[in-house]
């Protein structure tokens, strides 16, 4: 379901301050399918999901739980 994840400077910057991580996902998929999609393949709690269609692509902003960080997750997907 989610297609790959958003290696742009905002998202690496997003990663650091908010704890966020950004994903492009298949337009037709809802917010609880992505948050628990997230919460499965990386074992994290997700706080909140918010989602956006830009350019004919929806991407989807997952802000982690404070005691899950996103860079651990971003290290592992090789973003950084």
């Amino acid at each position: 379901m989610i297609l790959k994840p958003v290696t742009s400077e905002k998202a690496v910057k997003l990663i650091d301050l908010d704890n966020t991580l950004i994903f492009e996902v298949p337009r037709i998929s809802r917010k609880a399918e992505i948050q628990k999609q997230i919460e499965t393949i990386f074992t994290v709690k997700v706080e909140k999901i918010r989602t956006f269609i830009r350019n004919n692509r929806k991407y989807a902003y997952a802000k982690l739980a404070k005691e899950n960080p996103a860079i651990d997750i971003a290290t592992k997907l090789g973003m950084i």
